[in-house]
């Protein structure tokens, strides 16, 4: 197994994750609002959505090199189980669920004459002796692969009502009901769960009899076809589009890890200490921002490829040095976005100072260090909850952007904003190649949107005085 720096602060951001959730398990402050998020029928199913796009991140942030593989190169798990995809490239573009590539070139006949038409692809469609039947062939394998689907999310359905029934808390429940006297009646349940108690199980349990019927249908048929065609050198958008999840994670998760200590410190020491603390921290944010963000990424990324043109000796593989300019992007990010953040912590500590409580605590002596943990870091918390949320959308957008003008992550990495840049030509030819572009769209549309749609429902249930009006 080889772990790579990307690969490090990932695992490094689930166990802070999990620790801090193990930390909040229990609060009566944390738990109203998560309780709040689980009644949202938008909240649950944008959530599902998520946790969707985040396996398939994980599942390509483990890497290996495979003990067979003669190039010595540095795959993940995606990567192998999607090796067909991987592997199985054409020549050039083929249109989606093509069997032929998308320009005519001449052909050698079997009879060793010359033809100009479409070529057969070299694996798209391969199994069909008459392309005629295809529009036939790719229904009976679409319908086979939303059967095992349905199928797969029906075994977990059953196996979450077996653990529903046979749960502590509902064995007791049950025991109560029988030794009343009179027993009420019981709620009207749907798949399990009390309606009147969760009310959006009925929408995840909807959404993931899409999700997984649809996921085993494409991957059914991207054995036998190329559901979204291939590129300019033939290799497989609908792979292309795979790979580049973990691209817009490791952009939104880890430019928040960075940006985070700086603006929680920074915002909170400007507003509590004030004269010349705060002078000081406001001229950096401000100074920084009165650099063009653009500018200095550029900079920052020549830089790096000028390091690495030096030291070609510490970077040997491909997937080592596109994963070094990633993390150097993250950085870059992180360390130009923390001020907006930062400015919102200290507005809002310059408000808890005030306090009656934390006045109290300065009065009974008690130190400066513990005021800041106990009483003012976390009553700004729901602050930095809704704004890292809000932020990760426009944070995969950014990354779409920088890649497209060239100074976002490496040209060989996989990510949507590379495949943009590269369907830039792609539009303007004749005919026109539609598929990269649309691919890329889509699956930036879908993580954007559920990023979006999860931070407004977060931002509801942690936002104070939305609270306090319910």
């Amino acid at each position: 197994m080889i772990i790579l720096w990307t690969d490090a602060l990932i695992y490094l951001l689930i166990l802070v994750i999990l620790a801090l959730g193990l930390y909040l398990r229990g609060k009566e402050h944390i738990k109203r609002p998560l309780q709040q998020i689980g009644r949202s029928k938008i909240g649950m199913v944008s959530l599902v959505v998520l946790l969707f796009f985040v396996l398939i991140g994980l599942l390509d942030s483990v890497h290996f090199k495979p003990s067979d593989d003669k190039k010595n190169e540095i795959i993940s798990l995606l990567d192998s189980w999607a090796a067909p995809l991987r592997e199985h490239g054409e020549k050039t573009y083929s249109a989606p669920f093509a069997t032929t590539l998308y320009s005519k070139e001449m052909m050698v006949l079997p009879d060793g004459s010359m033809q100009w038409g479409y070529p057969r692809l070299e694996f798209g469609g391969r199994h069909l002796d008459n392309p005629e039947n295809r529009i036939a062939d790719i229904l009976q394998k679409a319908a086979y692969g939303l059967a095992q689907g349905v199928g797969l999310t029906g075994l977990f359905m059953l196996l979450y009502l077996m653990v529903r029934r046979g749960s502590p808390e509902r064995s007791r429940r049950a025991r109560r009901e029988r030794s009343d006297v009179t027993v009420r009646p019981e709620p009207a349940e749907g798949l399990g769960v009390s309606s009147a108690v969760n009310p959006s199980i009925k929408a995840v349990w909807t959404v993931l009899f899409i999700i997984v019927p649809l996921s085993t249908a494409l991957i059914h048929l991207s054995v036998y076809y190329h559901v979204f065609g291939t590129d300019k050198v033939g290799e497989d958008v609908f792979f292309q589009a795979v790979k580049s999840i973990r691209t817009g994670l490791v952009i939104g998760t880890l430019t928040t890890l960075i940006m985070l200590p700086m603006a929680i410190i920074f915002g909170i020491l400007a507003g509590f200490f004030r004269g010349w603390v705060d002078d000081v921290i406001q001229y950096i944010y401000t100074t920084l921002n009165s650099i063009p963000g653009v500018l200095l990424i550029a900079a920052s990324i020549l830089m790096v490829q000028v390091y690495m043109a030096n030291h070609e000796s510490d970077f040997t593989s491909v997937i080592v040095r596109a994963d070094m300019r990633l993390l150097f992007l993250c950085m870059i990010l992180g360390v130009t976005s923390w001020t907006g953040l930062c400015r919102l912590l200290r507005a809002e500590t310059l408000k808890l100072r005030e306090m009656e409580y934390v006045q109290a605590a300065s009065a009974l002596g008690v130190k400066q260090d513990m005021i800041l943990l106990r009483h003012i870091l976390p009553n700004v918390m729901h602050i930095v909850l809704i704004s890292v949320v809000l932020d990760f959308s426009s944070l995969v957008l950014a990354e779409a952007v920088l890649s497209y003008i060239n100074i976002g992550v490496d040209p060989t990495s996989y990510s949507w904003g590379n495949m943009i840049n590269g369907a830039r030509l792609e539009m303007a030819r004749e005919p026109i190649v539609w598929w990269s572009l649309s691919a890329a769209f889509v699956f930036m549309f879908a993580l954007v949107l559920a990023a979006n749609l999860f931070a407004d429902v977060v931002q509801d249930a942690f936002d104070p005085r939305r609270s306090g009006n319910e």
